[in-house]
This record gives C-alpha cells, structure tokens and sequence, in this order.
C-alpha cells in the first residue's frame, strides 16, 4: 500500500510536498507572465492549471493517495484558452452561454447566478435574463481535444435545482407577455418564439405561469384578436409554449380551465404545420393525465380531430395523436365518442398495415369494453384474422395478450365470430399455443375462448 502520510527525507507530510512542488511551479509559471511583456498564453494556462492543483490537493481527503492529484493535474495536456471556465479556471465539461453572450461551464455559472450575482462575471454586463442555452459547438471542439489526447471527458450534468428563476427573468417574461397583447404583429410574433424557447431550455421558468393569475390569458391573447390561423408561425409557437408549460404538473388543471387553451388546441388539430398538429396532440395527452381533464377535452371535442390526425398517417403527428386517444379514453364515456367519432375503422386500418401496433392495439383493447366497439369490431371484415394473424407473428407478449383479449371479448359478445377462430384454430392453432406459452392473463383468455369452442363443437355433435 503506499504511503499517505510521509513521503522522502525531511519529514514533510505528503500532502505538504505537494503542494511545496505546486507552488513552485505556480512560481515559475506567475514569473513568466509577470517578467515577460510578450508573455504567452500557455504560460497563464500553466499558471491556473497550478492553482487548480493546489484546490484540488486543499480539498483531497487525507486518506487518499496524493500522488494521483499531481499525476492529473501536471501529466495532462494544457487545453485551448476557449475551452477553459472563466470562473474555474478548467476545461468545460458543459459549456452554456449567458445572456451577455459569454460561455462558462454550467455548474459555476449557475453557483454564480444562485449566489445572487445578476451580471455577468466577464464583461460586467447587467443580464436580462439568466437562461442558459447549451454551447454545442464549443462542447463538441472540447469532445475532439479530449479525443485527441486520450482524455475522457464526463458527460454534461443538467441539476434543474440548481436552475435559479430570478426577478429579471420574471419580469423578463411578462415585458414578452405584455407584447403578446399589443397590436403590432411582427413584435406579437417575435415574443412568442422567444417565450417558446425559453419554456423549452429553462423549464423551472414554467412554474411563473401558475403563480401569475393572467400569465396564461396574455400568453393566449392574440386569438382574441383575430384568426390566429393566418399566422401560421405564431400559432406554432404559441401551441407549443401550451406544451411546455403544461409538463409542469401545476399547470395541467390551470391550462385545461382557461377558457380559450382547450379550445384553441382543438382548432390547431386542424390546422397549421404537422409540427403543430403534433404538438397540439401532445400537449392534449399531457393534460389527460388529470381526469378532470379529460372531461373538459373531450367535450371541447378533441377526439375527432385526433383521430383524424391518426388516419392522416403523417410519422410526426401519429405517435402522439394515439397516446392522446389513449390517455382520454380510460374514462369510460369517451370510449363512446371516440367509437362514435370512427375510431375503430381507423385503428384496424392501422393495425392492419402495421403501423403503431403497440400504441393501437393497446388503445383497441381499451375500447373492446364498450358494447358500440365490440358491434363495429364485428362488423369490420378481416378484424379477427388480422388479430390472429398478429398472435402467430413474432411480436411482444403485450401486444398477444391484447389481441387475445379482444378476441375474447368479440367471442362472447358475437357467436358469429367463434367459426372463423376455431377454423384457423384446426388450422393453425393459435389459440392453443397461447394458452401454453403467453402471459398469465393471455392463458387465462385463451383458454376461456378454448372452452367455449369446446362447448360449441359439443352442441353441434348433440343435434
């Protein structure tokens, strides 16, 4: 074991000869830059590299090897001037650019700006705000150096507690939200895409709208006047600012409670770009997660066009029109619209051609339990091979156990459909196999559609 308390003649602790070492070298670097007029910058490099040493060394504990700190911070390549912290003097491992436009590593800067510091530590600039938007081009130059020498740089550390939402930034936000109000359309536009961007990088700034009465309303004002939809670009900043601040879990009841929010993502279904229509469907389904919730969007009509947006088959909008369909009809009188809107048509398509098979058929199995549901599945051709065909398919056992339970349902609510299944059963036998190899709750299923044939095909051999 090496020794951690004396090293070499003399009898200096270990960690003394250290920083003895550190400090000459400290010395000699401060020399260079002091003496010489043409001083360069690997010497001030060295000289900060030295000073973090002797940090580092002041706060190693004392059972720890202290050769291991000066192999670190001596061995290692002096790094590029751009790609070292301002404030702690060592190489970014994720650089963030204040508002004065300058980049520092973001656990200093946020230290600085919670310490109550509201200018920037470079150029002294008093700072309108304290968002802080991520430096990728600086943090992928840093990734290549360290590539280059074989220096394994951690990964960039996001501590949204750290996040520090000061009365610049508050009022900041509600200078942009007064401006949502005015009648000029370019100002109106511009404060909407830079609301938009700073609920997406500050997401503690989300929580201003639930402490501030109107700051909802003024985010929305602009539809009072006039038809957002001749905006295009303006309806989809302000659809998608709805998305990120309904994440925060505070705001989910606030937003679905405004008058006008529900009804104007309903409308934004309709129209405006794909990435509004999506993003309109997601932060429907972020808000269903309230049961209260689901009642008010529902009612305000958003199945329909959900729906709609999932038939239309665009990538982008399909995933989270599905997971809003989903999320509102867990309560059970919207299985009835959603039915009564043409979901299953639109499902059993999809399920059909393969898409979504995860997303639908779980949305399907929901839906089965209402009797209107069942009547259509019957009557949609092709419904029961399409799901037996997806149970001899190589798929997830989530996905058989929800077919199986369709089936089920389909089987003893329509007599008619027992003959096609116990045709592919003499066939194929899936049923069969299920009941073998599927989940506990697909065994039980199958097995109960296995009795019933069993009882059917004894009937008939009795007449």
């Amino acid at each position: 074991m090496a020794k951690t308390t004396v090293e070499g003649g003399g009898g200096l602790p270990a960690a003394a000869k250290e920083a003895a070492e550190l400090k000459r070298e400290l010395q000699r670097a401060v020399k260079a830059v002091v003496e010489d007029d043409d001083y360069s910058l690997e010497a001030t490099d060295r000289a900060m590299q030295c000073l973090c040493a002797l940090k580092e060394l002041k706060l190693k504990p004392l059972n720890s090897n202290p050769l291991d700190i000066r192999s670190l911070s001596l061995s290692l390549p002096i790094p590029p001037h751009e790609f070292v912290c301002p404030l702690s003097g060592q190489l970014m491992k994720d650089p963030v650019v204040l508002a004065s436009g300058q980049t520092y590593d973001r656990p200093f800067i946020q230290k600085w700006l919670k310490d109550g510091n509201r200018m920037c530590p470079e150029t002294k600039q008093v700072l309108s705000h304290s968002v802080l938007t991520p430096n990728h081009l600086v943090r992928k130059m840093i990734s290549q150096w360290c590539q280059k020498h074989g220096i394994e740089l951690p990964g960039p550390s996001h501590d949204e507690d750290l996040e520090t939402i000061t009365n610049a930034d508050r009022d900041h936000l509600n200078s942009l939200l007064e401006i949502l109000s005015s009648s000029n359309v370019p100002e109106k536009k511009k404060a909407a895409k830079e609301v938009r961007v700073l609920t997406k990088q500050m997401p503690s700034l989300r929580a201003v709208f639930g402490e501030c009465n109107d700051a909802i309303s003024k985010l929305l004002n602009p539809l009072l006047s006039g038809n957002v939809t001749t905006h295009p670009d303006l309806q989809e900043d302000l659809v998608t600012t709805v998305l990120n601040i309904s994440i925060h879990d505070s705001n989910k009841k606030l937003v679905a409670e405004n008058p006008i929010a529900i009804p104007f993502l309903v409308e934004s279904l309709k129209s405006g770009t794909v990435e509004t229509r999506s993003n309109s469907a997601a932060a429907l389904f972020t808000l269903s997660a309230l049961d209260s919730n689901k009642h008010i969007i529902a009612k305000a009509g958003a199945l329909k066009p959900l729906i709609d947006l999932l038939n239309e088959g665009q990538p982008l909008a399909m995933k989270d029109a599905a997971s809003a369909i989903f999320n509102l009809s867990i309560v059970h009188e919207n299985k009835g619209r959603a039915v009564a809107e043409g979901a299953i048509k639109v499902i059993i398509k999809k399920i059909r051609d393969r898409v979504l098979i995860d997303e639908l058929l779980a949305i399907l199995a929901l839906l089965s339990s209402h009797h209107k549901a069942i009547e259509e599945m019957g009557e949609e051709l092709g419904a029961v091979s399409c799901l037996l065909s997806i149970i001899n398919e190589e798929t997830s056992d989530r996905n058989k156990e929800n077919c199986i339970a369709i089936l089920y349902t389909m089987c003893y609510n329509d007599r008619t459909k027992l003959r096609e299944i116990w045709l592919d059963e003499s066939v194929n036998g899936t049923i069969s196999n299920l009941a073998k190899s599927g989940t506990s709750r697909a065994k039980r299923k199958a097995n109960g559609i296995l009795e019933r044939l069993d009882r059917c095909v004894s009937l008939v051999h009795t007449t």
